[in-house]
């Protein structure tokens, strides 16, 4: 499971830098497409984001919910593999639909 603070992933001004390692920039720009599709529609019962999972070999989409009673925070799930994480401190952030 992926524990995720996505102001850890973010300079000063708010965006991911470019300097960053390639790997960890695509792991930031995953969380950055599912803080905007969560934010496009919150749910506590959770909906698909139509977002593919990263996992290698896996065909599967990310399902995403809101943690209400956990200080807001996104878990995202694939509904083939066991690929899950939790995002925190993703308000006020550009991808935050909700600002």
């Amino acid at each position: 499971m992926y524990i995720t603070n996505f102001t850890h992933y973010l300079d000063e001004d708010g965006i991911i830098p470019t300097t960053m390692p390639e790997e960890a920039r695509e792991l930031a720009n995953f969380l950055a497409l599912v803080i905007d599709a969560s934010t496009d529609y919150e749910s506590e019962s959770g909906f698909e984001t139509g977002i593919r999972c990263f996992k290698e070999g896996c065909d599967g989409t990310i399902q995403s919910e809101f943690l209400f009673d956990q200080n807001h925070e996104i878990h995202w799930r694939c509904n083939r593999c066991d690929n899950e994480g939790i995002i925190s401190e993703w308000e006020d952030s550009r991808w935050d639909n909700g600002r």
